[in-house]
């Protein structure tokens, strides 16, 4: 391990537990701003697969999506 990485460890160790995931949210971001210009679309498209295969599976329609999202959009217009 290097010095910088053992640093790097010692900081976020003294970090209260609620402020952490900031930090892993932070390094995830760097993470992807220095990828490869395609990465970013490839895993977009993967979550979208995964979720038409999720809903398939579960019996979930583009009907009961589109429902779903009127009424999230219904109630927040009411507040």
């Amino acid at each position: 391990m290097t010095d910088f990485e053992q640093t790097l460890l010692k900081e976020v160790a003294t970090l209260p537990e609620s402020r952490r995931a900031d930090v892993l949210a932070f390094v995830r971001f760097l993470k992807i701003s220095i990828r490869d210009d395609g990465a970013l679309e490839r895993e977009f498209d993967e979550a979208i697969k995964d979720a038409r295969e999720t809903a398939l599976k579960n019996n979930i329609t583009e009907e009961d999506i589109n429902a779903e999202i009127r009424a999230v959009r219904e109630g927040k217009d009411k507040k």
